[in-house]
Formats: C-alpha cells, structure tokens, sequence
C-alpha cells in the first residue's frame, strides 16, 4: 500500500509539473507577442530567446507573407509576370542589402546602449540611422525609375517582360524608401527587447497588402485592373502605412526606444558611427544578395519557364528561411546587449543555444521540402515545366539548410556585436569567389544544367557556416567597442 501511495504521490506531482509548466509556457507566449519589460543580461537565458525569438520568428513570418501573397496573386498573369517580379526582386535586394546593412549598425548601437541603461543615446542613433536611410532611398529611386526597363534588359528579361511590365519594376524601385525605412526602424524595436511592436508593424503591412492585392490586380468592385502594376501599388500602399505607424510609435509610443524633440537634430558624430558600422553590413549583404543578381542572370539562360520555377522556388525558401532569421535576430539582440552590459561569456552562451534552436528547426524545414516540393510548387503554378524546375530546385538547396542554420546565427551574432567587418570578408570569399563561378562552371560550362547553380547554392552556404564558426570561436568579436 505504501508503494501505491508513493507511485501516486510521483503521478501527482508529474502532473502537476507538467500542468505549471503548460501554463507558463503560454503565458511566455502573451507576454512575448504582448511585448515585456525584462532585462535581457540577467535571468534566465532560455526565456529570454523565447521571449525575444517568438516575436522575431512572428515578424519574419510575415515577410513571407509578403513574398508569397504577391507570387500567388501574380501567377495568375502567366510566367512572364511571375519572371519580372523575380528579376525585380533581384535588383531590390540591393535595397535589402542596404536597408539591413543600416539596421545592422542600428541594432549594434541601440541594443549596446540598451544594455549600458541609456535609452537617450539609443534614440539618438535611430534618429540618425532613419535620416541615412532617407537620403540612400532617394539616391535609388531616381534612377530606378528612370532607367527601370534598361534595368530588365541588363538582366536579361524577354521583349514582353520590358515592353509590358517595367512599370512593375518603376514603382518598386520608386518606392524603396518603404522598404528601407521598415528594416531601419523595425531593427530599433527589435534591438531595445521591443520584438512585438516590429510583429504588429510587420501584421499591418501584410494585411494591407493582401487585401489590396487582388483588389488592383484583377480590378475587383470599384478598383481599376492594373495587372502586375497593382501588385506594385498594393505592396507599397501596405508598407507605407506601416511605415507611418511606425513613426508614431517611436514620437509617441511607451517602447524602451522614444524619440523626442531633442533627438530631432543632425548629429554628425553619431552618423558617422552609423555610417562606419553599416559600411560592413552594408557591404556583406550587398555581396551575399548580389550574387542571387549573378545567379538570376544564369538561370535566365535556360527560359522562362525555368527562371519562373526558381523564381516560385525561392519565394517558398524565403518563407521557410524568414523564421530562421528571426530566431537568428534574437542572438543578435543577446549579444549587443550583454556585451553592452560587460558579460561576453553570456553573450557567447546565448549564441550556441540559439544556433542549436535553428538547426533543429531547418532541419524540420529540410525534410518537409524535400519530401513535399511538387505540393507547394502546383499551389502557385500548374505549368508543367514551370513544376519541374521548381521542385528540383527546393529539392536540392533544402539539403543544406540543417549546416546553414548555425551560420545565420553566428553571422548576426557578429553583426550584434557591431563587428560587420568579419562576415563582409566571409561573403566575399563564398558568395562572390565561390557561388557565382562554382554555379557558371557547373550549370553552363560542364552543361549540368540549372541543378547546377543549385549545387553551388549548397556548397558556398555551408563554406560560408564553416568559415564563421571559426572566426566565432577566436573570440575577437568580444572586444569590439561602438
């Protein structure tokens, strides 16, 4: 009887546990997307990547919808519309390079000054980070506009792509300042601990954008039908109100980050320190982004119906990858802010749980792509070469993302710790000395074909982890000052 007592006593308690942990682990669910006051040097580390990762995770969730909403609705107006929102991607992911090489020096700053208890100073550089993003957008969007259909041309677009739907890619590059202000100020409240209000920005902007969509697209009610140029106006519609909602939140907000009249002033020193530290981020994602340009530009040698497949392709790798980049923005955040604080053992400590966290979820992502390409291809296309190309090319890159996982979270850790210099050299050497000429070599050279750019795709990442996990471990990083 007393083994019975005891064996129900055990039962008891291990329901019970199992019962506090059920609820504390939602309640870390409300606060994380509610948004929380904890400070992020101290306590518990597990909780503090959940709390910071779930809201990242939710917020890079919603760039996928992004991505996907337009491919799904402008598949509908044949290959060559979905080819020209690939190509234009291809050219606006130098405004991503730019946009999230000064978010880079924003979240070094702020989540450094965060972390030394001086939110005035955090302020102070956003102000001065939003102002450069200003200035760059429209050094872009002239000549964007200007020259969009030489732009289509350079890259190799057919006569229907640049003689019917430029005006696509006119708009997209007109309207950048969107785009460079959402990573700018998102990067903000993502550096101060402040992860939920870049999700809520990010839910506004998609929901704008889904119901705009169809709206401009196919001219539904009282709406023109615009084609591929609705999808233009419907995407920078949406992103522009987030971008103002944005704006109020930082004037008038209770965020960690507030500005105020005082911040509202051109202060050359702190530019100049956005500047030198967004010149690394700027330059490593210019090189990692760039060479998806180089790699479009061979993929466009085999056809249309081979660039619209890579192009649905990719569009399902950035909705599974945008989480993975959340979680990697936690450590990032850890980083600054413990480095800030003067605990470089808990900032190293958080990098390696966060890696373990994202290899473990690009691995779940692995097998589903691998074992599913054809079902999440035919949702956007039933063209059967448009499939074929498409399935080959989730198929294959999907083997390597368990090893690339680790590397995006080591890349941002170095990024949080305001050393962008290391991973700017790291690119350089895999995506441009490595990627582009392994992919021409293999795909055109050795008449591989298009799996060829998709082996060099695998075989640069994985490089690229290698190689960032042993400058991680010398430890450099610890010393940087911003």
């Amino acid at each position: 009887m007393n083994k019975l007592n005891k064996t129900v006593v055990i039962l008891e308690d291990l329901i019970s546990m199992s019962q506090r942990r059920y609820q504390q682990f939602w309640t870390d669910i409300k606060e994380a997307i509610a948004g929380t006051e904890q400070d992020f040097t101290s306590g518990s580390m597990r909780r503090a990547i959940f709390l910071l990762a779930v809201p990242m995770v939710l917020e890079m969730l919603m760039e996928s919808v992004f991505a996907i909403a337009d491919i799904w609705f402008v598949s509908r107006l044949g290959a060559d519309a979905v080819a020209t929102v690939g190509l234009t991607e291809s050219l606006i992911t130098i405004v991503y390079a730019i946009g999230v090489g000064l978010s880079m020096a924003t979240t070094a700053l702020v989540s450094r000054r965060i972390g030394q208890k001086d939110p005035d100073k955090a302020a102070r550089a956003a102000f001065q980070s939003i102002i450069t993003g200003l200035v760059v957008s429209l050094i872009i969007a002239v000549p964007g506009m200007i020259f969009a259909k030489d732009l289509l041309i350079l890259m190799g677009a057919s006569e229907t792509i640049w003689q019917e739907m430029s005006s696509y890619t006119a708009i997209m590059l007109g309207g950048n300042a969107v785009i460079m202000l959402l990573f700018i100020i998102n990067a903000v409240f993502r550096s101060a601990g402040d992860a939920a209000i870049s999700f809520r920005v990010l839910l506004i902007a998609n929901g704008l954008n889904i119901v705009l969509d169809p709206l401009l697209i196919f001219g539904i009610g009282p709406f023109p039908e615009l084609g591929i140029t609705g999808a233009a106006i419907a995407t920078n519609t949406g992103r522009g109100l987030a971008v103002l909602y944005q704006l109020y939140l930082l004037f008038f907000g209770h965020g960690r980050v507030q500005l105020k009249a005082r911040n509202i002033a051109i202060r050359l020193d702190t530019i100049r320190k956005v500047l030198k530290l967004s010149a690394g981020g700027i330059g490593q994602h210019l090189i990692a982004t760039s060479s998806w340009i180089g790699l479009f530009r061979i993929m466009s040698e085999f056809g249309s119906e081979a660039l619209a497949g890579y192009t649905i392709a990719i569009r399902v790798v950035v909705f599974a990858l945008l989480p993975a980049w959340g979680i990697s923005n936690a450590a990032s955040t850890l980083v600054g802010q413990n480095l800030g604080a003067r605990k470089p053992g808990r900032a190293e400590r958080s990098v390696w749980a966060v890696g373990r966290i994202n290899m473990f979820y690009m691995g779940l992502v692995s097998v589903i792509l691998v074992a599913l390409p054809s079902s999440l291809i035919t949702l956007f296309t039933t063209e059967a070469d448009v499939v074929s190309s498409g399935v080959s090319s989730l198929r294959i890159i999907s083997f390597g993302f368990i090893l690339y996982g680790l590397g995006m979270v080591v890349v941002q850790a170095f990024n949080g710790a305001g050393d962008t210099i290391t991973p700017t050299w790291i690119n350089f050497f895999t995506f441009w000395m490595l990627e582009i000429p392994l992919a021409y070599l293999l795909a055109l050279w050795m008449g591989i074909g298009e799996q060829g750019v998709y082996y060099a795709i695998i075989i640069s990442e994985s490089l690229m982890t290698l190689t960032a996990v042993w400058f991680f471990r010398k430890g450099r990083w610890k010393l940087k000052e911003v």
